[in-house]
């Protein structure tokens, strides 16, 4: 059988999911996978930090600070929901996972938009402890190491295994079939 179906313009869509398949991968692989998105990420970062830099003629790393941050959530989430909506970011592509909502469909582009809010609480205790506390670098990663680690072991406890801001955004990870 194959993986796609064919819509009246002739397009290739990725076939909703059966049932049996939504189980979500491992959670050894979502985590790898997790690590080889934050590789990737730092490419994007970087290049949204300089076209920033350039546009705003930052003279020193603070100059900005603020909308520096809030253009990199941005172009994140611009990333991340655009990806999303194709059902893979490349490194879902490169460990085949693909995000699905609850029916085994691809995201629209609202479903894809929650998604990234939700799976910003992975990221507000570290960030709470850092901004009220003035905690150092290293501390702060080891905080931030140690909450994902939780973070992701709170899967453990959901019925189908899938991360929590999947279950509250309504998307699941789900294995995705071999290409070629």
């Amino acid at each position: 059988m194959s993986d796609n179906t064919t819509d009246p313009a002739g397009t290739e869509r990725p076939r909703p999911c059966a049932p049996d398949e939504l189980q979500a991968p491992g959670l050894w692989r979502r985590m790898a996978c997790w690590l080889y998105e934050g590789v990737l990420l730092f490419g994007v970062v970087v290049a949204a930090g300089l076209v920033f830099s350039i546009a705003t003629q930052m003279r020193h790393a603070l100059m900005y600070r603020e909308a520096l941050i809030a253009f990199l959530f941005l172009v994140i989430g611009a990333y991340f929901v655009w990806c999303w909506t194709r059902g893979e970011t490349l490194a879902m592509r490169t460990w085949r996972i693909r995000v699905v909502d609850r029916h085994g469909r691809r995201l629209h582009w609202g479903r894809a938009a929650l998604r990234y809010v939700f799976s910003l609480i992975w990221l507000l205790p570290p960030l709470a402890a850092f901004g009220s506390h003035q905690v150092a670098l290293g501390p702060l990663m080891i905080l931030l190491v140690g909450w994902v680690a939780v973070w992701a072991l709170l899967s453990r406890f959901h019925p189908q295994r899938q991360f929590w801001h999947d279950a509250w955004a309504g998307t699941r990870l789900v294995p995705a079939p071999p290409r070629g």
